[in-house]
């Protein structure tokens, strides 16, 4: 089940089974945030009482407020993993009034069983099912079974949590912890997509870092990488001045920035500040840019392919002129530009009668530098 699940889609499944399972009427599941002193609810599911929402934004309860919890979050438990108990609206009598039995009463319901959650031998949080007033009150057998469906519900949040882990490292570059191809792949055909249903701008900026051999054959590949890295955190820090851009690492020398809203020109501004923050790197020879964007006269964008071999286009351009900032396609005759004009060229073995062999050969996906070069979508 866990793996067809998001985390908080885990969690919330693990409610709803609970819950279901126990014969409640409501059930929520919160973590412990160690670093504030708190437990934050996930998700409430079932009949939801006044101000309680199913993905709360910002329900918490401090530790402090919870005695009968304090000890388990601490981990004082003996042995074994820690039991479920459970609390009744009566409250038990005496001066002392539970803050869980006082929001049971506020609440309008008339018992819980309050099963705690323990994650790779760590205190991780609460698995909590109420019933309402009037309802069976919850016996010794259901802090039993509570327990048991909590060590289920970790055991569900501890594989999706591998899985994500698995999704995160197959899009994510080893070196940098910059996207990868394979990430970009993805999203670039997404963007087209939505480009093609409502308009919305989506711009690719490919880039090229320069002076990475130079680097590696005479500092060695430890220096290279740490060029690498530094680059990639420049394009990072100017990627977020483009609200939901993507940094990526294409492959050896080569990275990308993509963008689904903003304006072309914007883009353009952060490619030339890119190009900037580049060439004042200690190592390395600066960097080569190229821009492609629906938002300037390229004529339409019907494929991610496209769009990719445009903004390559536009970064081979710049490399050849030594361009100390980004070139742009389309900015030099729209259609006529000649990097418009070079992408759009038909690949050697389809021109009659042979032609030419182009200098440059423009990446298909499953193609580039070392197995891990940029792609286009066809």
């Amino acid at each position: 089940m866990a793996a067809a699940y998001t985390p908080l889609e885990s969690v919330e499944a693990a409610a709803e089974g609970a819950r279901r399972a126990l014969g409640g009427s409501f059930a929520a599941v919160s973590v412990w945030e160690r670093e504030h002193g708190r437990l934050r609810v996930l998700v409430n599911v079932g009949e939801l009482a006044a101000g309680e929402e199913r993905f709360p934004g910002a329900e918490f309860y401090p530790v402090h407020a919870f005695p009968e919890i304090a000890s388990f979050l601490h981990e004082d438990w003996v042995g074994g993993a820690p039991q479920a108990w459970v609390e009744t609206a009566g409250g038990g009598g005496g001066a002392y009034c539970h803050q869980r039995v006082a929001a049971l009463r506020r609440r309008g319901r008339g018992c819980c069983v309050v099963a705690p959650i323990v994650l790779h031998g760590r205190a991780w949080g609460e698995l909590y099912v109420a019933r309402p007033v009037g309802a069976p009150v919850f016996e010794a057998g259901d802090a039993e079974f509570a327990t048991v469906l909590a060590a289920v519900t970790a055991s569900g949040i501890a594989q999706t949590e591998r899985l994500e882990e698995v999704r995160r490292l197959a899009f994510t570059d080893p070196l940098t912890g910059l996207a990868n191809r394979r990430a970009v792949d993805a999203r670039l055909d997404e963007a087209v997509e939505r480009h093609q249903l409502d308009g919305v701008v989506v711009s690719l900026v490919v880039c090229d870092l320069n002076g990475l051999k130079r680097v590696n054959d005479t500092l060695g590949h430890a220096v290279g990488d740490r060029l690498l890295e530094r680059f990639a955190s420049v394009l990072s820090l100017c990627g977020a001045q483009l609200p939901g851009a993507l940094a990526a690492r294409l492959g050896g020398d080569e990275f990308c920035l993509l963008t689904v809203g903003p304006a072309a020109d914007e883009v353009v501004r952060v490619a030339d500040e890119l190009c900037r923050r580049a060439a004042s790197l200690e190592l390395g020879e600066g960097v080569a840019c190229g821009v492609a964007s629906t938002g300037d006269p390229i004529g339409p964008v019907r494929s991610a392919r496209r769009l990719f071999r445009l903004a390559d286009a536009a970064q081979y351009r710049a490399k050849g002129l030594r361009a100390s900032g980004a070139v742009v396609a389309g900015r030099d005759g729209g259609r006529e530009d000649p990097v418009v004009r070079m992408a759009d060229r038909p690949p050697p073995a389809a021109l009659p009668g042979g032609g030419a062999v182009e200098r440059r050969r423009f990446r298909g996906r499953g193609r580039g530098r070392g197995g891990t070069g940029p792609s286009g979508a066809a």
